[in-house]
C-alpha cells in the first residue's frame, strides 16, 4: 500500500522519469553497440590477419565473451535494484559502461603492444557486459513500474525503442564518418574510436539525468519489507515456473533481435555483399523504421494482450525465418535487402516491443529486477551473444543457411512457450504493488 506520508507522483512526474529512464537507457545500449558497428573497422588494429572473414570472427568472439559477464550483471544489479532502489543501481551501471568505453577508445594497437591489445580490448567488453546485464532488468522493472496499469504496454515499449535507439546512434556516427568527415583508411586507422569517446561523454549525461530520477511507488511500498527476502537468490527460486518462462521466451527472440540487428550490417557486407557504406545506410533506415513499430505494438498489447503479439511472432518466425534469411541472401540490391530485412524486423516487434512488461509481470517486487534480469541475461549470453560468431562460424564452413534452421529451432522451442503461458496483463503481479 502507498504510505499516507508520501506524495503521490504526478503524471508529468511519471512522464519525466520515464523519459529519463529512456534516455539513460538509450547511452548503455550505444555504448554498447558501438562495438558491433565499428567491428568492421578496429578488426584490422586488434587481429592483424589477411582473412576479412576470421578479423570478424575474433572480434565476434569478443562480442559474445561480453555476454559471459550479462548474468553477473544482471545478479548483481538486479541484487541492488530490489534491496536499495532501481534508481541507485540504474545510476552504478551507466558509471561502470563510461569507463568501458573510454578504455576502448584509448586502448593502442596490436603494432603497439601486440597482444595486449586485444586483453584490453577484452577487459573492456567484459566491464561493459557487466554494465549492460545489469542495465536491462533494472529498467525492464523501473519502465513497467513507473507507468500506469492501463499503458504499461505502451511505455515499456520505449525500452527497446532507445535499446535501437542506441544502435542508430552508433550507426548515425558512422554513416556521418563514413560520407563526410573521414576515408575508409582513415577510419580503419584511427576514426573508429570517436564512437567510444563519444560513448564516454554521454554517460556522463545519462548519470546526471538518473541521479534526478523519482523511484519507483512499487518499490518504495515495499521498502520496510524483510530484508532476507529481497533480492536474493534463495527468494527467487521460489518463483520457478516464473523463472522459466523468462527463460522460453526470451531465447528464440533474442536470437531473431541480434541476427537481424546487431549481425545484419556483417552480414550484408559478408554474403549479400554490399558495400560498408550501403550496409550502413541499410541497417540504419530499417532500425530506425523498427523502433517507431515498437510504441505501436506496445500500444497494442494494452488492448488486446501480451501472449496475441507473442503467438504471431512465434509462428511467423518459424514459418519465415529460412525463407526470409534464403531470399535476403541471394539478393544484389540494397531496395530488396531493405524490404526481407523489414518484414523480418516487423515479426520480430511482436516479441521486442512487449518482452519487457512481460516478464516484470511476472515477478512481485521484492524480486522483481532480479527475476527479470538474471535468467533474461544468461538466456541472452548463450543464445544472442553467440549469434554473430556461430553465423560466422557457419558461413566459413560453407554451409551458412544451417544457421536459419538454427533460428528458426529456437523461436519454435519459444512459441511452445507461448501457447502454454498465461497472458501477463490479466495475471500481472505489478498490480499487486501499486494500489
Amino acid at each position: 500500500m502507498n504510505s499516507p506520508n508520501r506524495p503521490q507522483i504526478t503524471t508529468g512526474e511519471r512522464i519525466k522519469a520515464i523519459v529519463g529512464g529512456s534516455v539513460g537507457n538509450l547511452v548503455e545500449w550505444y555504448d554498447w553497440y558501438a562495438y558491433a558497428a565499428f567491428a568492421i573497422y578496429f578488426s584490422k588494429s586488434f587481429f592483424p590477419d589477411s582473412d576479412m572473414t576470421a578479423q570478424l570472427l575474433n572480434t565476434a568472439g569478443i562480442f559474445a565473451v561480453g555476454f559471459l559477464m550479462r548474468p553477473v550483471g544482471g545478479w548483481m544489479f538486479g541484487s541492488i535494484a530490489d534491496r536499495v532502489g532501481r534508481k541507485r543501481a540504474m545510476t552504478l551501471s551507466v558509471l561502470l559502461m563510461s569507463f568501458g568505453s573510454l578504455l576502448i577508445a584509448l586502448t593502442p594497437s596490436y603494432g603497439t603492444i601486440g597482444v595486449f591489445a586485444p586483453v584490453l580490448l577484452l577487459l573492456a567488453r567484459l566491464l561493459q557486459g557487466l554494465s549492460v546485464g545489469g542495465e536491462y532488468g533494472v529498467s525492464a522493472t523501473y519502465l513497467s513500474e513507473m507507468a500506469t496499469e492501463d499503458r504499461r504496454g505502451f511505455y515499456s515499449s520505449f525500452q527497446y525503442v532507445t535499446l535501437i535507439g542506441g544502435q542508430l546512434i552508433a550507426l548515425g556516427i558512422q554513416l556521418i564518418l563514413q560520407k563526410l568527415l573521414l576515408t575508409e583508411e582513415q577510419l580503419e586507422i584511427w576514426g573508429w574510436r570517436i564512437p567510444f569517446v563519444i560513448g564516454a561523454v554521454l554517460s556522463v549525461v545519462a548519470l546526471y539525468l538518473r541521479s534526478n530520477l523519482h523511484e519507483t511507488e512499487a518499490f518504495e511500498n515495499k521498502k520496510d519489507a524483510v530484508r532476507d527476502k529481497k533480492g536474493t537468490i534463495k527468494e527467487l527460486l521460489k518463483h520457478p515456473q516464473a523463472l522459466l518462462t523468462v527463460v522460453g521466451l526470451t531465447l528464440g527472440g533474442t536470437l531473431a533481435f541480434y541476427t537481424y540487428t546487431t549481425y545484419m550490417q556483417k552480414f550484408l557486407v559478408n554474403t549479400v555483399h554490399l558495400s560498408k557504406e550501403e550496409s550502413t545506410l541499410v541497417s540504419f533506415v530499417s532500425l530506425f523504421l523498427f523502433a517507431c513499430l515498437q510504441p505501436v505494438f506496445g500500444a497494442l498489447s494494452d488492448r488486446i494482450g501480451r501472449r496475441p503479439l507473442l503467438l504471431a511472432f512465434g509462428i511467423l518466425g518459424t514459418i519465415g525465418t529460412v525463407p526470409l534469411l534464403t531470399a535476403l541472401s541471394h539478393t544484389t540490391t540494397m531496395g530488396m535487402s531493405f524490404l526481407w530485412i523489414m518484414i523480418s524486423l516487423i515479426i520480430v516487434s511482436g516479441y521486442t516491443s512487449i518482452n519487457a512488461v512481460v516478464k516484470a509481470e511476472l515477478f512481485p517486487s521484492e524480486v522483481r529486477a532480479l527475476g527479470v534480469g538474471l535468467p533474461y541475461a544468461l538466456t541472452v549470453a548463450i543464445f544472442g551473444g553467440t549469434a554473430e560468431y556461430i553465423a560466422l562460424w557457419f558461413k566459413q564452413a560453407g554451409v551458412e543457411q544451417y544457421f536459419y534452421w538454427y533460428i528458426t529451432l529456437c523461436i519454435f522451442f519459444s512459441l511452445v512457450v507461448y501457447f502454454r503461458m498465461k497472458d501477463t496483463r490479466e495475471t500481472s503481479k505489478l498490480n499487486k504493488d501499486i494500489q
